[in-house]
């Protein structure tokens, strides 16, 4: 499902991790592609208040955990920086969508990076 949101659509998910080569770039595409499917779910499923919202953000975060061990895996990992980074990204889908008032912490509660 392509994304219709102009602001999501036109933008570079993850830039400064594809620019530290710390992480690797194959398991960068692979947190962009979480957050693209967060947003093509947020488009499908168009949560009407922040509680079904973070139901969606939780589901990303914990792709996030999985991805995390695969970093670790390549002498890499989801730390401080990176946290921020990804952190961010899920606070950019949610002010797209128009969730301005979303908590960053909630919506990337149960991360264990």
């Amino acid at each position: 499902m392509p994304i219709t949101n102009q602001q999501v659509a036109g933008h570079v998910f993850l830039r400064p991790m594809y620019d530290d080569p710390y992480f690797p770039d194959h398991l960068v595409d692979e947190g962009k592609a979480i957050l693209l499917r967060l947003c093509e779910r947020v488009e499908a499923e168009q949560p009407s208040d922040l509680p079904t919202l973070y139901g969606l953000t939780q589901a990303a975060t914990e792709e996030f955990n999985v991805l995390d061990r695969e970093f670790m895996a390549t002498g890499s990992g989801i730390e401080t920086v990176a946290r921020e980074w990804i952190c961010d990204e899920f606070c950019f889908v949610a002010s797209a969508y128009g969730f301005t008032d979303a908590d960053a912490e909630v919506l990337t509660a149960g991360r264990d990076w």
